[in-house]
């Protein structure tokens, strides 16, 4: 049962203060990439930007859930006595008749990312030049879900963006036949709305050791808690709960690795671009896939601290830091339209035409999980079964 927090977030006055204040970090440094973006209507009006549809055989829903935790406080905001969580969760749909698609930022939660876009990843255009609450997901809200038990894959965000962020992996993940929960992580995510408000990131700049190691000790946690809490969702007769995955970008990618060893209710994991050298993992020994770019500017800190561990390694090439997420898709059409330059596109998501990179990327991502969260074998029809 999905329970809501009785404590108030911040309002919206103070948000957007705080929003206009803020100094968010740049945290840790096959066609469908080539979306276009719909041009304003006319000049001076914002862009309106699309995603890609995934390309598995069933179409997708999506429902979103906020959970709280009473046995934690929040750190962000101490005192509260409770933390929240704000999840996603996109299926294989049985149909999606009737039902509308949901658009990958709610009117409140675009107005603020409006004005924290630039902030977070620096070379965003302002405010006012892009209607990012037009950009619809191809998740359909609420539909029915498909019959069957099917693995669940958990998704935790670079630090500074929001698990909306993650959207078309995860659709491409789900119509391929699984189950991805994106979760959110209020406080160091760029904007999350919840029942009582909106919460934007605390981050000011690259986080310090003591603030690094409360967003990794924070998201370990909450990805945990959604672990107890799957089993009571609305949609738990169609998961699999003894097939259980987890994959992150950036700061998410540590969280993952780092709760894949800690719980064995997850079985593999995914680590995109995440750096490892928080703790020692010492005696790791979990299935695990890590992707890195050719292009990230801590490539040599990122290749030591994971040298130590065994894993299935890709290398996207010509690529950079945030094309894990849906600036992959985003930034080429924002440049197409003259309100991203050449040298942020490169910084953000490299210099190559990101399809080939994209493509890699969801192939090896189903791969892997088809492999290490394989569908169980249909029982042995005794001889005497019917034909």
């Amino acid at each position: 049962m999905t329970q809501y927090s009785a404590h108030s977030a911040p309002g919206r006055r103070t948000v957007a203060k705080g929003a206009l204040l803020a100094a968010a970090a740049t945290l840790l440094g096959p066609a469908a990439a080539r979306a276009t973006a719909r041009p304003a209507a006319r000049a001076g009006e914002p862009a309106v930007l699309r995603l890609p549809a995934p390309n598995g055989p069933h179409p997708v829903g999506l429902r979103t859930f906020v959970l709280t935790d009473t046995s934690r406080d929040d750190p962000w905001v101490p005192g509260t006595g409770v933390r929240e969580v704000k999840i996603t969760v996109l299926y294989p749909a049985r149909t999606v008749r009737g039902g509308p698609r949901a658009p990958q930022l709610t009117p409140v939660e675009a107005q603020y990312f409006a004005e924290l876009a630039p902030l977070v990843r620096p070379g965003l255009p302002a405010a006012g030049t892009v209607d990012w609450g037009a950009t619809l997901t191809h998740g359909h809200i609420d539909a029915p879900a498909l019959p069957g038990r099917r693995a669940v894959l958990l998704y935790s965000p670079g630090g500074g963006d929001s698990r909306t962020l993650g959207t078309t992996l995860a659709e491409d993940l789900a119509s391929h036949g699984r189950i991805v929960v994106l979760i959110d992580h209020p406080g160091d995510a760029s904007q999350v709305e919840l029942p009582g408000g909106v919460r934007v990131t605390v981050l000011r700049g690259d986080p310090d050791p003591v603030t690094f190691r409360t967003m990794i000790d924070t998201r370990v946690a909450d990805i945990r808690f959604v672990l107890d809490r799957l089993g009571s969702l609305p949609l738990a007769p169609v998961m699999d709960l003894r097939r259980i995955g987890v994959y992150g970008h950036s700061a998410g990618g540590t969280a993952a690795v780092h709760a894949l060893a800690a719980d064995d209710r997850l079985a593999a994991g995914a680590n995109l671009e995440g750096y490892l050298d928080l703790d020692p993992l010492n005696g790791f020994d979990r299935p695990l896939l890590m992707v890195r770019t050719d292009g990230f500017d801590g490539a040599e800190r990122l290749e030591r601290s994971w040298e130590r561990l065994r894993a299935r390694r890709v290398l996207l090439t010509g690529s950079d830091h945030w094309v894990f997420a849906d600036h992959a898709f985003l930034v080429p059409q924002l440049q197409a339209a003259g309100l991203v330059t050449a040298e942020a596109r490169a910084a953000l998501i490299g210099t190559a035409d990101p399809a080939t990179a994209v493509d890699t990327l969801r192939r090896g991502m189903r791969s892997f999980f088809a492999r290490r969260l394989p569908a169980p074998a249909p029982p042995a029809r005794g001889r005497g079964a019917s034909q």
